[in-house]
């Protein structure tokens, strides 16, 4: 995720527990990490997150939840711009 430049540093907050409330709401959630960039280099993103499911129906479950979609309005709002891959592994 790439903040907005003029985002504070409050609703980054917000959005951090945001996150880290879903685990506990969203049975689907495997394994769940996110943190900010520690680099800070030209290439870096601000801000990333990576989680963990059984399968791509339990990614599909998590992704339509309330909780998820209540986190992706704050990602909307705090971002100008989000990048994703999703795989198998």
């Amino acid at each position: 995720m790439k903040f907005k430049a003029d985002v504070s540093q409050e609703r980054i907050g917000d959005l951090e527990k945001s996150l880290a409330a879903l685990p506990g709401t969203i049975p689907e959630i495997r394994s769940y990490e996110f943190g900010r960039d520690v680099l800070h280099s030209q290439r870096s993103y601000d801000f990333s997150l990576v989680s963990g499911f059984d399968d791509m129906d339990a990614m599909k479950r998590y992704q339509a939840h309330p909780a998820h979609q209540a986190v992706i309005k704050i990602v909307q709002e705090v971002c100008e711009n989000v990048l994703a891959v999703d795989f198998n592994y």
